[in-house]
């Protein structure tokens, strides 16, 4: 027995658009959505779903397929979709068809994202056109966004029900950014060739969307290819590489001789009794140089953290995040531990390897017995603690200025509320379980009096 079809199903669409003349018209919209970022990076289709992953042709595959939908073919001005009901509508049952319209009439938008109920629904606001935020129903895709995403995605009106069309595209700030910039130039300077009227931003859109699949490919391969992020180094200018050295504890020696030792070590601040932060009083972090990003830790003083040092059973663990800091803490521990600690074997991870082996552990580390409860109170504290003094500080995003007495000008609010959503989103891709997720921003919007602006 066969299965019916679903509702939003198009699998009869795509079929027809095998056919000529279709499939002509389908290849030159996959050049169209492909070609200039192909073009701009050197690269082929292939090569270029190397580097991003085969998971996104789908996708991108299905932003062209649902723009030929709503275009009209020269000089006739036939559609694809009115062409497939007329000749194989028969086969389609009404909210299939229904589905199809909808589509042809949609124009892919950027939105962002707020109030996302997961597997429900969520609500949008368009940012290239002034409209009404709307909620729309939403199954697979609520389950991963979450407040304050941007997402390219075409809004759908089914008999009065609004959805998301299948073809979606996540932009990170950057990305949304150069959207946003080369969308407002479009309205100033449309292309020549241009049928309509630019302020008309319906038909803008309808006409260029190619522009969102290569600004997001273009944001993405400069992410994916080699080169395209910058550097990362510590504080000291070093590359950044992460070493945990490991001191065997002498035979004899027991672990609160060992701890004695190093409260008496004046470079290391104990957390607790068996946890110390080796600081670096005098030292300031480095200018990193153009195409790299330092990678700082510091106390809530602004003193630089040089290393970590851990007590765990009979074991002395050192982490460092350089080859150079490394060397010197092996010299240096051992040279104030002398005979306590035998000698240590050292492990070497990669930024890209720690976050690999980091995402399959799990967080936090195995050896932390720490309650959840516990440690989402203890997270939230430092959060609130962190962002309740950032308030009042020069932050560089915000052009130097403080977040209270930006947010205190008409021109600041606006400014200092995309702050917030973007420390908001920040927290909450931190993923299911992270304590970071779980908290709550509502005070810094009120304490800014910004409320009114959090939708």
């Amino acid at each position: 027995m066969s299965r019916a079809k679903s509702a939003h199903d198009l699998s009869g669409l795509m079929r027809y658009a095998g056919r000529a003349p279709w499939d002509e018209a389908m290849d030159e919209m996959l050049s169209a959505h492909l070609g200039p970022a192909c073009e701009a990076t050197g690269l082929d289709p292939d090569a270029m779903f190397d580097l991003i992953g085969d998971h996104w042709e789908g996708p991108l595959w299905g932003c062209a397929f649902e723009d030929l939908l709503t275009q009209e073919m020269e000089p006739d001005g036939r559609n694809l979709v009115e062409d497939y009901l007329k000749r194989r509508g028969w086969n389609e049952k009404a909210p299939n068809k229904a589905y199809m319209r909808a589509l042809r009439d949609s124009a892919m938008s950027l939105y962002e994202i707020s109030d996302v109920v997961p597997g429900q629904s969520m609500t949008l606001r368009d940012l290239l056109r002034d409209t009404v935020p709307v909620t729309v129903r939403e199954h697979s895709a609520t389950r991963t966004l979450v407040n304050w995403d941007k997402i390219a995605a075409r809004i759908v009106n089914v008999n009065g029900r609004l959805g998301i069309s299948g073809a979606l595209l996540p932009f990170g700030p950057e990305g949304a950014a150069r959207l946003l910039d080369t969308f407002a130039r479009l309205v100033d300077e449309p292309p020549h060739a241009a049928r309509f009227d630019p302020s008309d931003h319906d038909a803008l859109l309808h006409a260029s969307a190619p522009m969102f699949t290569n600004i997001w490919l273009l944001d993405c391969l400069g992410k994916a290819v080699p080169g395209g992020e910058p550097e990362l180094v510590n504080a000291d200018g070093d590359d950044l590489v992460f070493h945990r050295i490991i001191f065997p504890l002498a035979k004899g020696v027991i672990g609160k001789s060992v701890a004695r030792r190093l409260n008496a070590a004046e470079w290391l601040s104990p957390a607790n009794e068996v946890f110390w932060n080796w600081l670096a009083p005098e030292a300031k972090a480095k200018n990193p140089g153009k195409g790299k990003q330092a990678f700082v830790t510091s106390m809530d003083d602004g003193t630089l953290v040089f290393a970590n040092v851990a007590l765990t059973g009979r074991k002395l663990i050192v982490e460092v995040n350089s080859a150079e800091r490394a060397k010197r803490a092996i010299e240096q521990m051992s040279a104030w531990l002398s005979n306590s600690v035998g000698a240590p074997l050292t492990e070497i991870r990669t930024l890209a390897q720690a976050m690999a082996d980091d995402a399959a552990r799990g967080y936090p580390d195995e050896e932390l017995e720490i309650p959840p409860q516990e440690m989402e109170r203890v997270i939230h504290d430092m959060m609130t603690r962190e962002y309740a003094r950032t308030l009042d500080e020069a932050v560089p995003a915000l052009g130097d200025d403080t977040p209270r007495a930006l947010s205190r000008t008409k021109a600041g609010r606006t400014k200092v509320a995309d702050w917030l959503k973007y420390l908001e989103n920040g927290a909450a891709k931190a993923g299911a379980g992270d304590p970071m997720a779980s908290y709550d921003f509502t005070w810094m919007w009120n304490e800014l009096g910004l409320g009114d602006l959090r939708h």
